[in-house]
């Protein structure tokens, strides 16, 4: 099999769902303006662009239709160039990630571009009419909320209210550390809206502290222990990688972050959803003939403290090499745009710190996991 590549990432600011500066800004623009610049910041041909494969949680309202085709328009790529929507909720644009490289096995193509949208603040949770099948509600629990899921694995796992709090704190230091030195400025697209250019997140509170969120009511159980500090926020973003042959890549000049190794899916119970990155990248980890103690770099998505402590504790995770710039407590869950995200940002990563290995994972609702493992190209 051919060897496949990330060859280029970038992503919008991410910015709280409803009250933040992204909030008035249509899906499909914001994904396009970062489309835009990530052809332009690698330099890409393109006209050689096979497909734009876009993940979306919710592809309903200004984020529906084949979004990833009118993306694509929006963007003025080549009128040549496919386009395709994707949903797996949270993992959609992991998922986008996945099948590029499928498509390149089998010699359809050598370059796509993996993008993710959501609006959480145009587009809201469920989308806008949910109709849930009566009889698989009556027996299984693939409708649950995920702050209840989060609550049901902090109660598997007993993990206290005080690690989750101590992980968000984390979380958030972590990533105002990287703002503030300027870790962050180069993966980030400036996006226009009609009030002026947004250019930093607006999701990261580098001012939290435990005795703060100690203050917090629980959010979903009022017996619980977890709360709006120790969850990810309701997020609009967009994200975007360039999945090329490492052949082409080298060819054309682009600057090649990592290669993709192995990837793997999994399903578990949707009560403890929070728990699917734990057999997903167990896969793989033993596709890449490799353990977790192999691991330079970990980029699990914080859905929840409780879940991503879990995940950790099961996986025998290295926390030091987990979320080093922080993770989605801190910057945001967009849905649909987070799996490329933590796939850039790992592969980014793996080139910055000089690492030979990386995992991204994800858990996903309904009871899924997703993960791609990543290496070092000399």
């Amino acid at each position: 099999m051919q060897s496949v590549v990330i060859a280029g990432y970038a992503r919008s600011p991410f910015h709280l769902a409803n009250k933040g500066a992204l909030a008035r800004v249509r899906p499909d623009d914001l994904a396009a303006q970062v489309i835009r610049g990530l052809i332009a910041k690698t330099g890409v041909e393109a006209a050689d662009i096979e497909d734009v494969i876009v993940g979306c949680a919710f592809p309903e309202g200004e984020q529906g239709f084949n979004v990833a085709r009118l993306i694509g328009l929006l963007a003025d790529l080549p009128i040549s160039v496919g386009g395709m929507t994707v949903n797996r909720f949270c993992g959609s644009s992991m998922s986008s990630i996945h099948y590029a490289m499928g498509q390149i096995a089998i010699g359809a193509g050598e370059v796509f571009v993996c993008a993710g949208v959501e609006s959480m603040s145009r587009v809201p949770m469920m989308g806008f009419n949910p109709l849930p099948n009566p009889a698989l509600a009556a027996k299984s629990a693939a409708y649950m909320s995920m702050g209840e899921t989060a609550e049901n694995v902090a109660t598997k796992y007993q993990i206290s209210r005080a690690d989750q709090e101590a992980l968000a704190v984390s979380s958030q230091q972590k990533a105002s550390a990287a703002r503030d030195a300027g870790k962050l400025t180069d993966e980030i697209v400036p996006i226009q809206t009609k009030t002026g250019l947004v250019s930093e997140d607006g999701t990261i509170r580098g001012e939290t502290t435990a005795e703060g969120l100690a203050g917090l009511k629980p959010a979903f159980d009022a017996a619980g222990s977890v709360t709006a500090g120790t969850s990810s926020p309701l997020t609009d973003g967009a994200s975007a990688v360039l999945v090329t042959t490492e052949e082409y890549a080298r060819a054309h000049g682009l600057p090649i972050l990592a290669r993709i190794k192995s990837v793997a899916v999994s399903g578990c119970a949707p009560e403890t959803m929070g728990l699917g990155p734990i057999l997903s990248s167990q896969k793989a980890l033993e596709r890449a003939g490799i353990a977790a103690g192999d691991l330079d770099v970990v980029e699990l998505n914080e859905a929840f403290a409780s879940q991503a402590l879990a995940c950790i504790k099961d996986l025998g995770l290295d926390t030091a090499r987990v979320n080093i710039d922080g993770g989605a407590i801190a910057i945001g869950h967009p849905l649909g745009a987070t799996g490329a995200r933590i796939v850039g940002k790992a592969a980014s990563l793996l080139k910055r710190e000089g690492g030979k290995y990386a995992l991204a994972s994800q858990c996903i609702g309904g009871g899924q996991g997703i993960a791609t493992i990543l290496e070092s190209v000399e």
